[in-house]
């Protein structure tokens, strides 16, 4: 978004008051709860973006990767993070502080524009997901779950190139611990996946793929 546009003398003017910003692996920057700041953009790493659900439980939101925005679901007229993020490997994060984003929508329409059509975007998202998830069994919230992962991050020396604790696959499939336990011993007397410690592999993804097919497995978050 902010690539797309900085062509704009306005927009170059907000890159040049960027700050970069280097979070060691568990470090966590953004405190559910904590006055909205401004925006960070994963230079390089990844992170793990989560709210505290019912009973004081995790809940994860979404996995990011190198060019996403993170805390944007903050920034507007709230005036409180209704998320955390902790970074689950070092990782490069650019920031950009809430007053100098303002004033660039004030002055850009097109930078504004480009930004509404994001927010757009990630609510459509965000309510086919919730409806997705509420039409699944808990075996098909693993494996989408699974399958976006895969997706998302790729492969590595035949594992999937993110090591999840299956309490981590759970807070973002909806379920428990328990539960993923139990499906992951299932597929892997399937044959459909590997597992190694927290490394999962998928044998064979379009076996996986069938099996969630109706729900439509392309939607990401």
């Amino acid at each position: 978004m902010i690539q797309r546009n900085l062509k704009s003398e306005i927009v170059s003017k907000l890159t040049a008051k960027k700050s970069e910003i280097k979070c060691k692996k568990g470090q966590q920057f953004i405190i559910e709860g904590a006055p909205v700041n401004g925006l960070f953009f994963i230079l390089n790493g990844k992170v793990k973006v989560f709210r505290t659900g019912i009973n004081g439980r995790e809940q994860i939101v979404r996995f990011a990767k190198n060019g996403e925005i993170i805390g944007h679901r903050g920034f507007g007229s709230e005036e409180y993070y209704s998320i955390a993020a902790i970074a689950i490997e070092d990782t490069i994060l650019c920031y950009f502080s809430k007053n100098a984003l303002q004033q660039v929508l004030r002055s850009d329409p097109t930078f504004t524009y480009d930004l509404m059509l994001f927010y757009a975007n990630e609510l459509n998202n965000s309510e086919a997901k919730v409806k997705l998830l509420s039409q699944m069994t808990v075996r098909e919230r693993v494996i989408d779950t699974l399958l976006f992962v895969h997706r998302k991050f790729g492969d590595r020396n035949g594992y999937i190139n993110l090591p999840l604790t299956r309490k981590e696959y759970a807070d973002y499939a909806g379920t428990t611990e328990e539960q993923v336990i139990r499906v992951f011993s299932t597929l892997k007397k399937e044959k459909l996946i590997i597992a190694k410690a927290k490394l999962i592999g998928i044998r064979d993804v379009q076996l996986l793929k069938k099996e969630i097919s109706e729900h439509n497995f392309y939607l990401d978050s």
